[in-house]
Formats: C-alpha cells, sequence, structure tokens
C-alpha cells in the first residue's frame, strides 16, 4: 500500500493558473507562487459571475479521538465526488499551524487519495501567511513595551497588559515569562506569556475582515490592556495601524491550490476550534462561492466546538448560511467513545460500537439545534467491519437521517460518489439556519445556553478571576458580542478525560478574554491552554530531508 507521499508524488496537475481559470478567475488577479500556488487578490470578488445560486456545504464531525476521523480528509474526497460527478465545486479550508504538523496531529493537507497540494509545503510555510500574522501580533507586543520604555504617555499598567506575544510553535515553557530582566536599558519587567499562533486575536481579525478598511478598523479596535486608571488602550493609540497593515498585506488574500483529482481549493486562515473560532477566512469562503456552484468548507475539531462558532460566529457576523451539514465519524472513533481502550481499536467489536453511538447522537441533536438536518458520513477505514458498520447505519437512518459511507482515502473522489449525493438531497431540504443565542443575551447567559445545550452541562460556575473579567467586558460596553468559548477538545465536556456522552456535570468558565478587534469574547474553560505542548515523540522525529531535497514524513 503506498504511503500518502508517494501517492502525491504520483498525482498529475495542472498548472494552478488553469485552476484559476477553470473557476474564471481573470488572470489580473493572480498573485503566483511559482506553478502550484497562486494568491487571488481580493478584488475578484467584484468580478462579475454568472454564479447566482451557490450552495455551502459545512463539514464537521463527532468528538475527535487520539484515532483521528479525517475531516479534513473527507472535506477533500466530497469536493473530488462532485468534480467527478461534474459539478462546478470550490473547496475552502483552514491553513495547516507548524504546532500540530510538528507536534501530535501531523500534517492537515489530508491522506491516501484525497490529498491537497502540494503538502510539503501547504503543511510548512506555504505563502507565508502564518508568519506575517505572527510578526503582525508581536510588532503590537513590541511596541506596547518600547513605549512603556519610553515614558509611557498612555499611562499603560504593566500588570494589566492582555496582549501576548505568539509563535507558529508547540512550546509549554513559554507560556508564562517574565520580560524585560537585564537592568535599566533592557526594558520593564513584567510578567508575560506566548500563545500560539493560531490562537491569535490577529489571526481571528484575518479570518473574519472582509476588506481592507474593514481589517483597518477592526486592528484599530483591537484591546491592548489598561491604564493605571483602569480605562482601556486600544491598538489605535500605539500609531502603528499603517506597519500592521504592511505586514498584513499580501496574508489578506487567499490561497489558491488544488486536490489530486484537480478540484480546486482556497487554503486561507487556520485558527484552531478548541482554543480560537476554527474557521478559514471569510474571504476564501466567499471566494469558493462567488466562482462555484459548489462550495465545502469544513470547522475545526468536533461540531461542539468548531462548528457552533461557524453558525454562531462567522455566519452570524457574515450572513453566510450552510445548505447542509456533513457530521464524519467513524468505527474506531464510536469504540473508543463507548469505552474501547485506545491500543485496541482494530479490532472488531459492535458492542463498543453501539455503546459510543450516544456520542454520535448528541452531535447528531447538535445540528439539529442551528435547525439543520446532517448527513452522516462513515469514513472507512481497513479494519472496518461491515458488521459494524450496519450498526451504524441502521442506527442513524432508524432516526430518519441521511447516512453514507465513504471511501475517499482509498478511492478518491469515486469513493464519495454516495456521500456527494446525499448531500445534494439534503440541499433540498435546507432551512435557515438559527443562533443557540441571541447578543442581547447577557454574558452568563450566552455562556450557559451554549454550555447546556451544545455540551449537555447542567450548569456553569464562574471562578473570582472570571467575575472580574465580565465587570472589564461591561465596562467597555462589549456584552453584545458573541462568544467563543475555549474547551477541551476532546470531549463534550470541559474534562478531556470523560468520552460518549458525559452527564450532571459543570462547565467551569476561568477568564474571559476581549477580542474585540475579532469581534467576539473568548471563554477559557477548564484548564485549556492557548499554547499547546509537544508530546513525548513529536512528529518532528519523522520528518526528513533527503540528499535531493524532497521533505520526507511531513504529512
Amino acid at each position: 500500500m503506498l504511503t500518502d507521499t508517494e501517492i502525491s508524488k504520483q498525482a498529475k496537475t495542472s498548472p494552478i493558473s488553469e485552476v484559476a481559470s477553470s473557476l474564471g478567475i481573470n488572470e489580473q488577479f493572480y498573485m503566483p507562487y511559482g506553478n502550484d500556488i497562486t494568491k487571488i487578490h481580493v478584488d475578484a470578488l467584484k468580478q462579475p459571475t454568472q454564479k447566482k445560486n451557490s450552495q455551502l456545504i459545512l463539514v464537521s464531525a463527532t468528538t475527535p479521538t487520539p484515532a483521528g476521523e479525517g475531516k479534513t480528509t473527507t472535506t477533500i474526497g466530497l469536493g473530488q465526488a462532485f468534480t467527478q460527478l461534474g459539478d462546478s465545486v470550490c473547496l475552502a479550508l483552514r491553513e495547516p499551524s507548524l504546532g500540530p504538523c510538528l507536534g501530535m496531529k501531523g500534517g492537515a493537507t489530508g491522506g491516501g487519495y484525497s490529498q491537497v497540494l502540494p503538502v510539503d509545503r501547504i503543511n510548512l510555510h506555504f505563502t507565508g501567511d502564518f508568519h506575517a500574522i505572527t510578526s503582525t501580533n508581536n510588532l503590537i507586543s513590541a511596541s506596547i513595551d518600547n513605549h512603556i520604555f519610553h515614558g509611557n504617555t498612555l499611562n499603560i499598567d504593566p500588570r494589566q497588559i492582555v496582549w501576548r506575544r505568539v509563535m507558529d510553535m508547540n512550546d509549554r515553557s513559554l507560556r508564562n515569562i517574565i520580560v524585560g530582566l537585564g537592568g535599566k536599558m533592557q526594558g520593564i519587567p513584567r510578567e508575560g506569556g506566548f500563545d500560539i499562533t493560531a490562537a491569535s486575536e490577529i489571526m481571528a481579525i484575518l479570518c473574519l475582515t472582509t476588506d481592507f478598511e474593514d481589517l483597518e478598523n477592526r486592528l484599530n479596535s483591537t484591546l491592548i490592556g489598561y491604564s493605571y486608571t483602569d480605562e482601556p488602550v486600544f491598538v489605535r493609540s500605539l500609531g502603528i495601524t499603517g506597519a500592521l497593515l504592511a505586514l498584513l498585506r499580501d496574508a489578506l488574500h487567499p490561497n489558491l491550490v488544488q486536490s489530486l483529482e484537480g478540484t480546486p481549493a482556497f487554503i486561507h486562515g487556520g485558527p484552531f476550534a478548541n482554543i480560537a473560532h476554527g474557521c478559514n477566512s471569510v474571504l476564501a469562503t466567499k471566494m469558493a462561492l462567488h466562482h462555484a456552484d459548489w462550495a465545502i468548507t469544513e470547522a475545526g475539531f468536533g461540531f461542539d466546538l468548531g462548528a457552533e462558532k461557524f453558525f454562531d460566529i462567522k455566519c452570524r457576523l457574515t450572513e453566510l448560511d450552510p445548505a447542509a451539514v456533513v457530521l464524519v465519524t467513524t468505527v474506531r472513533a464510536l469504540k473508543m467513545h463507548g469505552g474501547m481502550d485506545k491500543s485496541q481499536l482494530t479490532i472488531a467489536n459492535t458492542e463498543f460500537v453501539k455503546a459510543g453511538l450516544e456520542n454520535l447522537d448528541k452531535h447528531i441533536e447538535n445540528v439539529q439545534l442551528f435547525n439543520k438536518a446532517p448527513v452522516v458520513a462513515l469514513n472507512r477505514f481497513v479494519d472496518d467491519t461491515d458488521e459494524e458498520i450496519a450498526i451504524i447505519r441502521d442506527h442513524v437512518e432508524s432516526k430518519n437521517i441521511l447516512f453514507a459511507e465513504s471511501n475517499h482515502f482509498t478511492e478518491g473522489g469515486k469513493g464519495a460518489i454516495d456521500l456527494a449525493e446525499k448531500v445534494k438531497q439534503a440541499v433540498l431540504q435546507s432551512t435557515p439556519f438559527k443562533p443557540l443565542y441571541e447578543l442581547e443575551d447577557s454574558i452568563i447567559e450566552k455562556v450557559r445556553k451554549v454550555c447546556q445545550a451544545m455540551y449537555g452541562a447542567r450548569d456553569v460556575a464562574f471562578t473570582k478571576e472570571a467575575e472580574k473579567d465580565l465587570h472589564h467586558v461591561e465596562h467597555l460596553k462589549l456584552t453584545h458580542l458573541p462568544i467563543c468559548i475555549a474547551k477541551a477538545p476532546s470531549s463534550l465536556s470541559d474534562d478531556p478525560r470523560l468520552h460518549g456522552r458525559p452527564v450532571d456535570f459543570q462547565v467551569t468558565v476561568r477568564n474571559i478574554q476581549v477580542n474585540a478587534g475579532a469581534g467576539f469574547l473568548v471563554v477559557l474553560t477548564g484548564n485549556i491552554m492557548r499554547m499547546p505542548g509537544l508530546p513525548k515523540e513529536p512528529a518532528a522525529e519523522k520528518v526528513e530531508l533527503s540528499e535531493s531535497g524532497e521533505i520526507i514524513g511531513i504529512n
């Protein structure tokens, strides 16, 4: 059996200019990065199009496990299936982060015969978007400390700086640090720390902005801290907005690549769904909708994280509304949620499959909470048995929910034809989405509604620190913003050890961070960290550079 790398190397792809042309994009909007990648200028959205009734499809999943459910691979396979059916289709995906690529999860360009190319470039530096976001974020940090060092005319209280540095790497040692040590000329000592770039507010701003004017307004509105008199201080006061825009100039334009089978794919922005809002950029999604009859996108982690934020933040702010929702699950994920040890998941066991169905049931209910009917996609793995799959199929269809077994990993688009046909059926039943909460609700009520409806929590508890944060939000008059809950991705609860469908649990809110520029409030729950750590054996140990200059082991 060929490896993902071997499969990708055998692919016969078209020049990216031909892929862009197939979408009807005028060459004046191309910003090529070689023959395989091009950015598309945002002004391409102003170009007249024949597409009037383009349909947006959202791909999400049940609660992820270390085994992996293949949500991105399924999204790519589904896009390839539409291509094989002769439909006009375009993908809209997130960019991979170096943190997971070299950490626990590895690359994020799909797998098997459902991949986007070029794998090594997309998974590593791609077009430099992450680096631009990192530099933009850290220019703000440097400017804050520089301003304080040179007299602090803004009266910034070093104890109340909320802006943190970022880097696109997992490094637990940098979560909490002291900056400014070394003497009088080395700065003002204060507590600080690093988040991962995917959790940066600059990442969220880039992914939610609609044009350069909107980008400038969002940057200026970004909160960096408070003065000694407890007055908020925003980026606009630092006088560096022009430099920030310059750093983000190229990063704002979506990146276009293609799948193994030539399906166009915009890959742009990469916020994590457990510690950020988990969706690719609005501009990339709109590019796909503008230039194809079908636009297929995904939201990170399980439906309770990325998809909830897709609806309550991204759709609410941009008036997007998916015509169908695909809910990806696997036999081995359900076995693990049913109580099976992860080291035994390749062993057939129908009882553990049955026990794990409660997790799938909750996610089906969650999709329905947004007024949508899901299509359950069973991403088939080589060790799955027909008997195990039949249990899942019968269970789903007994609820009058569409079900499709998908073999895109081994067969490419051909293996996802049935899934594509079921998605088309679901679109015929499409109804407008409804959010989980109203913006006029109090923050406490918003958090409670999401935790109780989406996670199944009994109630929510706010720590003393979170209560202080609430007062700050009220003082800033930002209680109308939507919320972005940061939570353990491996459980419906805020406790990563609770699999299946936990009951009678309480979610603990420990902090609330204001992302005024992005336009939402980050609600930190449990022990979730915005800077991940590396595992004992990180994926970086498997990456090599051959004598011929070929990168091996990155996918």
